[in-house]
Order: C-alpha cells, then sequence, then structure tokens
C-alpha cells in the first residue's frame, strides 16, 4: 500500500523537475530572421589552421569554405551569435555579431614582399560554392542585397579581407548585390562635368552607400580608409583611398539601398 504514496510523489517530482509546458499551437505574424547582414572574410591560412582557429576559441564563423570547394563547415548554428565581426558599423548598426552571419573563406589574404603587396586570388569553385550558399541564406533570412558585405565594409579603419581579388563582380552579376551599371558610371561622368566633388561629398555619399566615415570634410586617415575600402570593392585596380573623379563616378551609379 505504501508503495503508491510514494509512485505519486515520485511522478510529481518529476513533472516539476520536467520543466515548462511550451504550447506552440498559436504563432505570432509579426516575426523575422535576426539575420541582417552576411560578412564574407578570409582566414589568412590553409584549411587545417583555418579549423583550428575556428573552433578553438576566441573567434569564430557561421561557415567556413575550403578553396576546393570540396564541401561546406558549418560551425556555428545559424540562430546563434558567432565571433567573426568585433568592432563594427553598417548602415547605422554597430556592433554586427548579434545580427550577422559570417563566412570564412580559406584564402592566404596577402603577403608583402619587396615588391610591394601580392594578394591570393580565389578558386573560382570556392566562389561558384558561395554564391550557392549566399542564395540560400538570402532567401531563407530575407537579407537585403545592400547587407552582403565584406569584413572589409563593416570595419575600414582595421579589416582589409576579403580583398582586391575577392570577385564582387561575380556575386552582381547572381543578382546578389547591388552594383553600378557602366551605363550609369558614364551617365554620373557626364554630371560631374569632369569636376572632382569636395571631401564633404565623398563623405556623405559613402554614408548614404552604408559606410560608416566621418563627416566633418577632412581628408583624414580614417577617411582614406573608407575611400579605400570602397575603391576595393568596386574598383580593385586602384584602391589608394583618394577621391577621384572615378571613384565619384561609382559612388553616384551606385544603386540606392532602400
Amino acid at each position: 500500500m505504501k508503495t503508491l504514496p510514494l509512485l505519486a510523489l515520485a511522478l510529481l517530482l518529476a513533472g516539476c523537475a520536467g520543466g515548462l509546458r511550451i504550447d506552440d499551437s498559436f504563432r505570432s505574424r509579426d516575426q523575422s530572421s535576426r539575420v541582417e547582414q552576411i560578412v564574407i572574410h578570409y582566414t589568412s591560412s590553409d584549411l587545417d589552421d583555418s579549423l583550428k582557429t575556428l573552433t578553438g576559441g576566441g573567434v569564430s564563423a557561421h561557415y567556413l569554405l575550403p578553396a576546393d570547394g570540396a564541401r561546406i563547415y558549418r560551425l556555428v548554428d545559424e540562430e546563434r551569435r558567432a565571433w567573426h565581426a568585433g568592432d563594427s558599423q553598417w548602415r547605422g548598426r554597430t556592433w554586427l555579431n548579434a545580427s550577422s552571419i559570417g563566412i570564412e573563406l580559406v584564402n592566404p589574404g596577402y603577403q608583402d614582399t619587396a615588391d610591394g603587396r601580392h594578394w591570393q586570388p580565389y578558386a573560382q569553385t570556392q566562389i561558384d560554392r558561395l554564391i550557392v550558399l549566399l542564395k540560400d541564406l538570402q532567401s531563407r533570412h530575407g537579407v537585403m542585397p545592400v547587407n552582403i558585405v565584406g569584413h572589409s565594409d563593416i570595419a575600414p579603419q582595421r579589416k582589409v579581407d576579403p580583398g582586391p581579388l575577392f570577385p564582387w563582380h561575380q556575386l552582381a552579376a547572381a543578382g546578389l548585390i547591388p552594383w553600378p551599371t557602366a551605363a550609369a558610371v558614364q551617365d554620373s561622368l557626364r554630371q560631374l562635368d569632369g569636376r572632382v566633388p569636395e571631401v564633404n561629398w565623398f563623405q556623405r555619399q559613402l554614408a548614404r552607400a552604408g559606410y560608416a566615415v566621418p563627416q566633418h570634410g577632412e581628408l583624414d586617415e580614417a577617411t582614406r580608409n573608407v575611400i579605400a575600402a570602397f575603391q576595393m570593392k568596386y574598383r580593385p585596380q586602384r584602391y589608394d583611398g583618394q577621391p577621384d573623379l572615378h571613384t565619384a563616378a561609382l559612388l553616384l551609379a551606385l544603386p540606392a539601398a532602400d
């Protein structure tokens, strides 16, 4: 007879320890993905070292793409925060780890030599796989094309990845990011009529494009770094950070973000 009260007590305690009962039968329509940006990086190392770095603590990313494109490693679940962006800003949003997906591409980056800085190109198979992944992420999370960016876009004062050899134009051709058309650039050149705008014009246009840039009208180091980041993306043949006519035309021809 004593076993029944003991069994009832055990069941009661088990129910308390089991936690809350969650009812999922109703869902609110007012919700969206936490993901607003997708940030592209390079690892500056080979695959083995990249895996060790991204799984060993201190830094992480959601996805890692080897150079051969043979597979895609998911290192962090998309609904969790990865530590890849650091001190960052894009279109007014800061510290983007909380709102972004980070994608690392296995690529050595650059090497400084007596002949200058030499960048390592990306394998086409790797870029092909990246485009497929980006399209999947964009469709599932509703990421705006303007918010598919490089680390150098969101942190131009301290980062240069994915570098000038990253083929942003291929992402544009795939419909993933906004891009100034050749016709729009020519029209912008006609509007500029051979005159390079003042520095404060460049600062306003760069801010319109999404960059965090000073607005004081001076060509300081911070402004040059942002100009260089923009040039590295849209005119990688020359990214000296100088406000020239072609850079102005590209800024003017860039489709509006909204």
